[in-house]
């Protein structure tokens, strides 16, 4: 209790620059007590009848008249207040500018962040991918009640090498979707997303975030706790949790029998998936992954890599069966180009097919395809690379027992992808 009083009497501590705004309270204070005690015409007070004599002598105002005696008590109780705000304001922002910096000029901002949308809708992502995480930039400005459920079978890059080297889960999917919710720190996130290149060291090819949550699991030996703690550095707008902290590599079964084993091999495989399955197959869910999914109200596959990023998720024991129980709003996030080596011609039907054929359960009951179409040169630069624009067959969909939805959610930018805002939108508008 001594200890407590001690720490209070810190505030008025020489140099602590908030004894100035605190003393301003109690004048403010009575500025408010004296508008009252006029405006409710308690003039047997002494010091009041002063006031009077001395206000009508000097400056010739008569505090006997009704609306002379209102106005200055409006305008005394108005000075009150006002000093008794900008008092209050300083010493907030006289802490803030020592305890967060760089928040003291958008503290309306922090405040909004940490009050309003804490009390936003809780939706739940599942996927991976650059997808995902632009997805992600939309929603966090309506809620920063977002879990991202992200898969960890990422083989190739960064990510697998770390696998490899240090066998904990790639980080890659994760790091992307931890930059997607944090605040916009333009440096930060710059940082998280360097990638050393240029060189022919070890550091070549590797991610600045993918390092930084390599160290923070072996500092703290669990890789889902190095995630927490990464997430709370960048001050997240959100949860982002792996659908699982086991180890666990991806399978597919191609078009002409054989089996490719890992991402970069199903991609170059040059062949059309026909099943994708996972070894062990029993591999368990994050618990708090089903928490989040149960206490969802609404629930958003996708967009991203079909069979590498979406459905791998889904096929965690428990992960489907959770969301097909779920009472929230369910919703597919159809892509907008198809993938090379894995989604090659896919109409948005066919998207939907590749899912649904990998869980014995529905799982969804809308799906938000896009109808926009790029400029031709944006077309032309992705055929190159074997992409094409996903076409919207969107009766095909409903002759499925789906609710399509179809609009305008491309980006109008250099490359072709959702546009998070138009995005997250229309899945807001499906929540309410």
């Amino acid at each position: 209790m001594k200890r407590s009083i001690w720490s209070s009497l810190k505030w008025l501590y020489p140099g602590m620059r908030v004894k100035r705004w605190l003393l301003l309270v109690p004048v403010g204070t009575f500025s408010i007590i004296v508008g009252v005690a006029l405006l409710a015409n308690v003039a047997v007070i002494d010091y009041l009848d002063a006031i009077g004599r001395f206000a009508l002598s000097q400056f010739g105002i008569n505090l006997r008249q009704p609306a002379t005696l209102i106005s200055v008590s409006v305008v005394s109780i108005s000075f009150g207040l006002a000093l008794i705000f900008v008092s209050i304001r300083q010493v907030i922002r006289s802490i803030i500018s020592v305890v967060s910096p760089s928040a003291q000029d958008k503290l309306a901002d922090v405040i909004f962040q940490n009050r309003y949308l804490a009390q936003g809708r809780r939706i739940v992502v599942v996927g991976g991918g650059t997808g995902l995480s632009t997805m992600l930039r939309g929603l966090k400005q309506y809620t920063s009640n977002i879990v991202a459920i992200v898969t960890v079978t990422d083989d190739g890059g960064s990510s697998g090498v770390l696998h490899r080297e240090l066998g904990m889960l790639p980080p890659g999917d994760i790091r992307n979707c931890i930059v997607a919710l944090a605040d916009e720190e333009p440096l930060m996130t710059e940082l998280l997303q360097y990638r050393f290149n240029g060189g022919t060291g070890t550091l070549q090819g590797h991610s600045f975030g993918n390092l930084l949550i390599a160290a923070m699991t072996n500092i703290t030996g669990d890789f889902e706790r190095a995630v927490k703690e990464t997430s709370n550095i960048l001050a997240i707008r959100g949860r982002v949790l792996p659908s699982t902290i086991e180890n666990v590599q991806i399978h597919a079964e191609l078009a002409d029998g054989t089996l490719a084993d890992g991402e970069t091999n199903i991609v170059e495989s040059g062949q059309p998936v026909k099943h994708i399955f996972l070894t062990p197959a029993d591999v368990r869910p994050l618990d708090e992954a089903i928490h989040a999914i149960k206490l969802a109200d609404a629930i958003v596959i996708g967009p991203g890599s079909v069979y590498t990023s979406i459905i791998p998720n889904l096929l965690v024991k428990g992960i489907a069966d959770a969301i097909a129980e779920s009472d929230a709003v369910k919703i597919f996030v159809c892509n907008v180009m198809t993938q090379p080596g894995e989604t090659d011609g896919f109409t948005a039907s066919e998207h939907v097919c590749a899912v649904a054929n990998h869980v014995d359960k529905k799982i969804f009951n809308y799906v938000l395809v896009n109808r926009q179409v790029p400029r031709l040169d944006l077309l032309d630069k992705y055929r190159e690379k074997g992409a094409e624009l996903v076409l919207p067959d969107i009766d095909k969909i409903r002759e499925m027992g789906y609710r399509a939805v179809i609009g305008d959610f491309m980006s109008e930018t250099d490359v072709v992808r959702h546009d998070p805002k138009r995005l997250a939108d229309a899945i807001i508008r499906l929540m309410y």
